[in-house]
């Protein structure tokens, strides 16, 4: 009996210790919500400062980081021409890099800003411009290319066009916001145009998201003057509702809590939590509001990010202003449980019990993820400026800025 309960209890201390690894296939991760289940992840950094397994030069560019595999993929730009690349996790070395469009300029920065979704055999990406195309996962083989403006009429967004691509079975989906088209979904293997939904809506920054409504998943996508639910099979729109921010710059992903939508914007717009229905029959209401100058959460570009009832996330104070602070936010009502005021603007991730935090500066900043109080664990500068949110797969945090991109094990 003795040799029985130590045997069970060996087993189940090996079963605790066996870290969880995943695939980080799109901007946001598995889910597109942040949220990772990776564990086994450092409280600290060591002594002698982060295990860097690689530094790999790049471009410009603002495109996020999509890991699949042994194989991390993003774009940048040179001086003629913007890319999709393909880079070997283990060494940082270039599998392959395919032209997609001409080099972008604007005056907000240049190069890409969409991260590349990756599904089976493919890999979709935007330019900055709005040339949406599928690419060979092997070998960076262009397989379709779709003109947005030539197509659907109308101009790029105003800083360039940041929407990242979104996969079902069948789609590779957009939110365009132009002329003849809010959003639009393509054939994954043809690239020819599946369904579009809406007109003359500005198409914002924002990235459509996969998200339950009661029985159903609905395809909720935030455009430059509100937020509109849609089947993602045939495009047909259940429910909208208006949210217009100053220049357009609904950026943040809509996020699910408890079957409810959350939309959250800066320029001192704030952050609502609506209740959606699950046909067109149905109206939308707010569960809660917090708007304006003194609002609660202002997410200008970051998306903040839900764990066991409670929101933690940017809350950036002004019209693009300096002061951002860190902050937790009781989902269910809008109460704010606790702010780190001046913590600097940034993005984050969460996994392990942990948030994974860049700044502009270029940290990584490990932050204790639980609403009794702020409490930082660490931080360490890794790169230049960058906007991105770290990218998680395997233990291993991937990073970029306007030269490079950073490989970083973060494993116990």
């Amino acid at each position: 009996m003795h040799r029985f309960f130590t045997t069970a209890l060996l087993a189940t201390c090996c079963l605790i210790s066996v870290a969880v690894a995943e695939d980080w296939p799109q901007i946001l991760g598995p889910n597109r919500n942040g949220l990772s289940k990776e564990s086994n992840l450092i409280d600290r950094f060591p002594d002698d400062g982060p295990k860097i397994l690689w530094r790999s030069p790049l471009g410009i560019g603002m495109s996020g980081i999509a890991v699949v595999g042994e194989t991390a993929y993003t774009m940048f730009q040179d001086e003629t021409q913007q890319f999709v690349v393909a880079l070997d996790v283990k060494s940082g070395d270039q599998r392959w890099k395919s032209p997609i469009a001409p080099a972008f300029k604007n005056a907000m920065g240049n190069g890409p800003r969409s991260t590349p979704v990756i599904g089976r055999h493919q890999v979709f990406a935007m330019s900055g411009e709005g040339i949406l195309a599928g690419f060979s996962l092997k070998d960076g083989k262009q397989l379709w290319s779709v003109d947005l403006i030539a197509e659907f009429g109308g101009r790029p967004a105003e800083y360039g066009m940041a929407c990242s691509p979104i996969l079902t079975d069948e789609h590779v989906i957009i939110t365009a916001g132009l002329a003849k088209a809010t959003v639009a979904a393509f054939d994954r293997q043809s690239g020819k145009i599946a369904w579009t939904t809406g007109t003359g809506n500005p198409a914002g920054y924002s990235s459509p998201a996969l998200l339950s409504v009661g029985q159903q998943v609905q395809l909720v996508a935030f455009h430059g003057s509100g937020v509109i639910g849609l089947d993602p099979k045939s495009g047909k729109e259940i429910w909208s509702y208006p949210y217009k921010t100053d220049y357009d710059c609904n950026i943040a992903t809509p996020i699910s809590v408890a079957g409810n939508i959350l939309i959250s914007s800066g320029e001192n717009h704030g952050t609502t939590l609506l209740k959606v229905p699950e046909n067109s029959s149905g109206s939308v209401s707010e569960v809660w509001s917090s708007l304006g100058n003194r609002s609660v959460l202002r997410n200008e570009w970051q998306t903040s990010i839900l764990i066991e009832g409670y929101l933690y996330g940017f809350d950036n104070i002004g019209s693009a202003g300096p002061v951002t602070n860190l902050t937790c936010i009781n989902a269910k009502t809008g109460e704010r449980v606790w702010l780190k005021r001046r913590f600097g603007k940034g993005n984050l991730i969460a996994a392990n019990g942990k948030l994974w935090c860049s700044t502009m500066k270029g940290e990584l900043v490990i932050v204790k993820a639980t609403p009794d109080k702020f409490e930082e664990l660490d931080r360490t500068t890794l790169i230049g400026k960058t906007r991105q949110a770290p990218a998680l797969s395997n233990g291993l945090i991937f990073l970029r800025d306007d030269a490079e991109i950073v490989c970083v094990d973060v494993r116990k």
